[in-house]
């Protein structure tokens, strides 16, 4: 059984502009909302600092960058989790050396940072122009133990691949987070990708029977719209809450880890698997 019996877990949906403060008053916000009402670990979405640059090539927003120890994003979530005792994992632009990468820092409920995942898979197309600005990550995937449990996070395009989920709940993950930037197909509109998106997610719950928390942006940048539809399932892959397109807000679910864990045993998906 889960060392955690139960976590309240918080999913946060926002548009975000090319104001840094802006955005970090926003997500600010949504924290507080959150965990006002109860959320221990609160998952904002991907590259939250910004608008999602990555809709087309530009060499000049390699300057946003950032060390960890310098990223404005990663020093106010620091502050914000050290003051509310919540966890928050913090998708930030990274720089280091001559590298570039799509990271996240795993705030714990003190500030500390308990480590650093860089996003493994990275896309390449349309609107999503990744590797133009991105290597792919050196980390492997990784599952923290924080004050409220044991917590996996893989970025938006890694919730794909069968193999992330499956890796972090080998190495012992209670729940599995992904923030996310995923929206319109600028040159496919017929393409409408939000439900292949959630059920590839819900596929890995099932699977893993692990619950799963996903926080999207959502409004108009540029040509581009984003899907939002945030949301957390349970590990059978119900829906519990969700956060429609256009739509800010935060959803706030307690999932029972202990009895995901018993399930998780009973099912013998990790007895019976042949990799």
């Amino acid at each position: 059984m889960s060392a955690v019996p139960e976590v309240t877990v918080a999913a946060l949906q926002a548009r975000f502009s090319d104001d840094l403060q802006a955005n970090l008053r926003q997500v600010t916000s949504l924290v507080e909302e959150a965990a006002g009402q109860g959320a221990r670990v609160i998952l904002p979405p991907e590259l939250f600092e910004g608008e999602y640059f990555c809709r087309n090539e530009d060499e000049g927003h390699f300057r946003q960058a950032r060390p960890l120890p310098d990223h404005p994003a990663v020093a106010a979530m620091r502050e914000l989790a050290h003051r509310l005792q919540v966890v928050i994992p913090t998708s930030f632009f990274e720089k280091d050396g001559p590298h570039y990468y799509n990271s996240l820092a795993l705030v714990d409920a003190d500030g500390s940072v308990l480590g650093t995942y860089r996003k493994s898979h990275i896309p390449d197309g349309p609107g999503y122009e990744e590797k133009f600005y991105f290597r792919p990550g050196n980390t492997g995937f990784r599952v923290w133990n924080t004050r409220y449990g044991s917590l996996g996070v893989g970025i938006c395009w890694d919730q794909w691949f069968p193999e992330s989920a499956r890796a972090m709940v080998l190495q012992g993950a209670d729940v599995l987070f992904y923030p996310t930037a995923i929206g319109s197909e600028p040159e496919d509109p017929g393409v409408d990708t939000r439900r292949l998106w959630r059920r590839a997610m819900v596929g890995r719950a099932v699977s893993n029977l692990v619950p799963i928390v996903a926080s999207n942006r959502t409004g108009t940048e540029g040509s581009q719209s984003f899907y939002g539809h945030s949301f957390v399932c349970d590990h059978f892959g119900d829906i519990v809450g969700e956060i429609p397109e256009g739509q800010e807000g935060v959803i706030v679910r307690t999932l029972d880890l202990s009895e995901a864990a018993r399930r998780r045993a009973a099912f013998g998906f990790f007895r019976d698997r042949r990799p």
